[in-house]
């Protein structure tokens, strides 16, 4: 390790914990030496034991790699699992579960025994793999092979070879599969000519992988199809979660009950020498090192994931998922309101019915119990009248978690509680099942903006009790917070200081980073204040000043464009400065009304912390 002049270790020589356990893992198994390298396939007997290769893949398509994981082996049986979730996605579940169990066999990996039904026992035996090249024969003809290799390159992200030297190998001493497969064909569960689909099978074994091929495959398992490092939807999530089903209780052998009660991974083994294992929404590993144990498992490969597993506690059965993490922030508009501007009578109204709009920001994972937590939340206290959801750090969602906040939409609708949808885009792939059960609610609203939620909230409470929201309506600056207190006189000399400016929709008024030239009281209509990214800071009605920073601040630092059209008086900051050297005490007033209302802003900001915070 490098040390730095000060004698602690130099920053470059940083590395991820994780990937030091994956170094330390493999420092400390390199000397393993158990195990034999396979020869019933003479070509995989020249592998060189000495070979081990450690490869970690995320999720957010990141992959560790320590070792010889750029060495290249036949995938062999590793290819069972992702050709069976491919024949799943081509024919249809129903068509392979007619001719294919899903029961462990206890049997080695090769044994010529059909079920009950003369069907293989899973698919992860040579039975069922030799069953599911058949499907896909079945379905492809001559181009199955060609389908299964690219299919297996979207898995592993880029296009992988075949190792001719290892099929020919396989097909001239392939004579048990051959076996297993006429007595597939004499129950009906191949089709085809068996030659054809032995072809197929041998030629998918001795696909060339390397760790961190299988690594990123097994990620892709891992993800509910997505490959993390293409982002490409390989197979479906249905597809997905049956074939780690199966990986479960058969990827292992007869090793894959004490696989499963140790590790808890889901995983499956070549003979080639390779493992790869697949923690759903967590990682993919892929471990290459020759030799293998009785089980026909790599002996090293064995031991990495055992380590850790161990070590960070990744068994699948051993998760916990506290809902109440789902909930950031929960609170009415009386504790935190929209940022626009109100009215005297508005405020009046608000303050009255705060407990009408609830506000929820969720976060994490909405799975079915987060959902349940919410709802029970929700009821907790008096029913409002307008019930927002922001979704804004909901990272994912679940199925189950999906149809359960829908069946929370249309339970809310029996009590006339309209919901409010912000922060998710009704595109995304994770709004279609909720859109799907929820489509003919009339009480349901979307904005992107959960302050254009809240706003548009606000402003049904206004509306239904008695209040009203005049846009076009004209104030004159004595109604102006920022210049109370002045005399008739003072206001009549600033009004002769300043012009009327008439802004159209849409249009920029102050642009962020221009000098600040002038201050701004709006007439009439509405605009909106907004940083350069476009993050709303306020909506501002008539009555309201805007731009007043420049009384502190030489440049302007957010942009205020017309929402409608508005009218404003401008007041030239040159013009301002003489203004309040003839009446000092009116410039004494309304640099103390700027504190208030800084402070009132400040009041507002602090309550939002609090609220994200006391959750």
């Amino acid at each position: 390790m490098k040390v730095s002049p000060t004698g602690a270790p130099a920053w470059t020589s940083s590395k991820p914990p994780l990937l030091r356990f994956l170094d330390g893992c493999h420092a400390e198994y390199l000397s393993e030496t158990s195990g034999t390298v396979a020869d019933y396939i003479p070509e995989l007997g020249k592998a060189d034991p000495a070979h081990f290769g450690i490869s970690l893949a995320t999720l957010d398509g990141h992959v560790y790699e320590v070792g010889d994981t750029q060495v290249p082996f036949t995938i062999q049986s590793m290819s069972k699992p992702f050709v069976f979730a491919l024949a799943l996605d081509t024919l249809g579940a129903a068509r392979v579960e007619s001719v294919i169990g899903v029961e462990p066999s206890g049997d080695p990996f090769n044994s010529i025994r059909l079920n009950a039904e003369n069907h293989p026992f899973n698919p992860m035996v040579n039975a069922g793999a030799i069953a599911c090249s058949g499907l896909i024969y079945e379905a492809k003809g001559d181009g199955a092979f060609e389908y299964i290799r690219q299919a297996l390159g979207r898995f592993a992200g880029r296009e992988l070879d075949v190792d001719d030297a290892v099929y020919s190998s396989e097909s001239l001493t392939g004579d048990r599969n051959r076996a297993i497969g006429y007595l597939l064909r004499t129950n009906a569960v191949i089709r085809d000519n068996v030659s054809s689909v032995l072809e197929v099978y041998f030629r998918q074994c001795a696909i060339l992988v390397n760790a961190r091929d299988i690594a990123v495959m097994a990620a892709t398992l891992a993800n509910r199809g997505i490959n993390p490092v293409t982002d490409e939807q390989v197979m479906t999530p249905y597809a997905i979660s049956r074939t780690l089903s199966v990986m479960t209780s058969s990827g292992m052998y007869d090793y894959a009950g004490e696989w499963i009660y140790r590790v808890g991974i889901p995983a499956k083994s070549g003979v080639g020498g390779g493992i790869l294992a697949a923690l759903p929404a967590r990682i993919g590993l892929g471990n290459y090192s020759p030799k293998l144990d009785k089980h026909g498992n790599s002996v090293r490969g064995i031991k990495v994931c055992e380590a850790l597993s161990a070590h960070y506690d990744l068994h699948m059965l051993n998760r916990s998922d506290n809902a109440r993490n789902a909930i950031i922030a929960d609170y009415d508009i009386g504790e935190n309101p929209s940022r626009r501007s109100r009215r005297p009578h508005e405020q009046t109204i608000l303050a009255a019915h705060y407990q009408d709009v609830r506000v929820i920001e969720l976060m994490g994972t909405l799975s079915l119990s987060n959902v349940d937590y919410i709802a029970r939340r929700l009821v907790a206290k008096p029913r409002p009248q307008f019930v927002i959801f922001d979704f804004r750090r909901v990272t994912s969602m679940t199925l189950a978690g999906a149809r359960l906040l829908a069946e929370e939409f249309r339970e809310l609708a029996a009590y006339q509680v309209t919901v409010i949808v912000s922060g998710i885009k009704r595109a995304a792939a994770e709004w279609t099942p909720i859109a799907e059960r929820t489509a003919s609610l009339p009480n349901l609203r979307y904005y992107f903006l959960l302050d254009a939620a809240i706003e548009w909230a606000e402003d049904q409470v206004v509306f239904r009790h008695g209040g009203s929201i005049d846009f076009f309506e004209t104030t004159e600056l004595s109604e102006q917070p920022l210049l109370a207190g002045l005399t008739d006189e003072e206001l009549a000399d600033l009004a002769s200081l300043g012009a009327i400016r008439t802004y159209q929709p849409g249009e920029k008024i102050i642009t962020s980073g221009d000098p600040a030239s002038s201050l701004f009281f709006l007439r009439s209509g509405v605009v909106h204040v907004t940083l350069p990214d476009g993050i709303r800071l306020a909506t501002l009605t008539a009555g309201m000043p805007f731009g007043e920073m420049a009384l502190l601040e030489p440049r302007r630092s957010a942009d205020v464009l017309a929402d409608m059209a508005a009218t404003a008086y401008e007041v030239p900051l040159r013009h301002f400065e003489r203004f309040r050297e003839q009446h000092p005490r009116a410039g004494e007033r309304i640099m103390r009304n700027l504190a208030k209302l800084l402070a009132d802003r400040l009041i507002l900001a602090n309550a939002k912390v609090n609220l994200l915070t006391s959750n």
